[in-house]
């Protein structure tokens, strides 16, 4: 009887799940297998891009997500994190926080999107990324210790456990509180993806108001 019983719970649980995934599937989404805190300011809803700047279909989001960014009302907060999923993606991960770290990270993002996808360079040599850096006033010699510095070091292995840990498959990926993924896939378009950020970051407000009565 027991056994019965415990087959027949797990069966349920299997079957509530399958429905919960299809659902979020429907609404352009994806369920994180578990949930992840990327939360700078926990009383803000966090939407983090994982992107790589390879990735031209990361390149192509720039602009409506840009655009989207722009009109986030206060209670959001958005954030960029370089995937490492690769050997090829490590140095523009490297650029990405050592930017960071040097503080131009906002004057040199867009302009390093560029530099790859119109200008042609490839950025897997530190001593080209430095060189890039100096137009942001930063010296070779302050770049090339960046790139190498333990807290780039750092900022990389915790990308690489996130990644891992929502069990990201490619790029670009929209995660919304650490729980909901919007890819390019899922939503329908690279066009879309902001769109279904939005109806998501509705969803969390909705879900912590009602918490916040419930306490």
């Amino acid at each position: 009887m027991l056994k019965s019983l415990m087959v027949g719970l797990v069966g349920l649980s299997l079957a509530t799940a399958a429905v919960t995934a299809t659902a979020a599937e429907e609404e352009g989404y994806t369920l994180a297998p578990s949930e992840v805190n990327l939360n700078a300011d926990d009383s803000k809803i966090n939407v983090t891009e994982v992107f790589w700047y390879g990735c031209p279909h990361c390149y192509a989001l720039e602009d409506p997500l840009n655009n989207w960014v722009s009109d986030l009302p206060e209670d959001v907060e958005f954030q960029r994190l370089p995937a490492v999923m690769g050997d090829n993606w490590r140095p523009h991960a490297q650029a990405y926080f050592a930017a960071e770290e040097l503080g131009i990270v906002d004057e040199m993002h867009e302009d390093f999107f560029n530099a790859m996808h119109q200008d042609g360079r490839q950025f897997t040599d530190p001593a080209e990324i430095a060189d890039f850096f100096t137009d942001y006033g930063v010296s070779e010699e302050d770049a090339l210790k960046a790139l190498d510095s333990f807290g780039v070091k750092s900022q990389i292995n915790r990308s690489q456990a996130t990644t891992r840990n929502l069990q990201l498959m490619g790029v670009p990926a929209l995660v919304v509180d650490g729980r909901y993924i919007v890819s390019p896939r899922s939503a329908g378009s690279l066009e879309n993806m902001p769109l279904v950020a939005s109806r998501l970051v509705e969803q969390v407000r909705e879900e912590r108001a009602s918490q916040q009565e419930a306490e």
